[in-house]
């Protein structure tokens, strides 16, 4: 993938890592996450490489200790640098080898649904005074996605808004949690997927210098 968004906002890595924003926030205050990967000037934002990081860190940590996790990111780091280095980034620690290639394509994919999700927005000062709409249409993305969290179905939300297809139902909640409105709760942070491992245990179960 060309990477189309180098620098990440706080809510959009936590849509590219499929973590909470409290959970992206953690890996800056904890000092879990290098240093290099994120900056703290004016705004937190994020090295788009850095959300495969956060992504193994909290989607492995039912296989590994924290300690083990920490010291996993630092050696991977020697490793996989860039982009595309994480595709297939495979090292070896211990008695663990950890797999970075499933994770790798999961935050590839969500980062090109955010990706997607900004390119159909707008913010015009002639429609309905800057409120971000889809294009092509006077839509308001922040309506549609409250239907959507509210569990409107998509059959409903078309026929109210006759306008929008069925792929713009589908990114109004992306673009509303990546762009929160402001003077309104914070959308639920997402629940991470369960059951999934890229570390394979090849002698004990002691993990990476945990």
């Amino acid at each position: 993938m060309e990477v189309f968004m180098e620098r990440l906002t706080t809510t959009e890595a936590a849509i590219a890592a499929g973590v909470s924003v409290l959970q992206i926030h953690r890996m800056i205050d904890e000092k879990i996450l290098p240093e290099d990967l994120y900056s703290t000037a004016q705004m937190r934002t994020f090295r788009t490489d850095a959300c495969v990081l956060i992504a193994f860190y909290f989607e492995t940590a039912e296989q590994l200790t924290a300690q083990a996790r920490n010291r996993a990111i630092r050696n991977a780091l020697t490793h996989c640098s860039g982009w595309d280095a994480w595709k297939n980034c495979v090292f070896e620690e211990n008695s663990v080898t950890v797999h970075f290639s499933e994770i790798w394509k999961g935050v590839d994919e969500r980062l090109h649904k955010l990706a997607r999700a900004r390119e159909a927005v707008i913010e015009d000062p002639e429609i309905l005074s800057g409120t971000p709409v889809f294009k092509g249409t006077r839509v308001p993305v922040y309506d549609v996605a409250a239907m959507v969290e509210a569990g409107v179905s998509t059959e409903e939300i078309l026929d109210t808004y006759p306008s929008l297809k069925n792929w713009q139902v589908e990114l109004a909640p992306v673009y509303a949690r990546a762009v929160p409105p402001k003077g309104r709760p914070r959308q639920k942070p997402s629940t991470m997927t369960a059951g999934k491992s890229y570390i394979k245990k090849r002698l004990r179960p002691s993990s990476i210098g945990g």
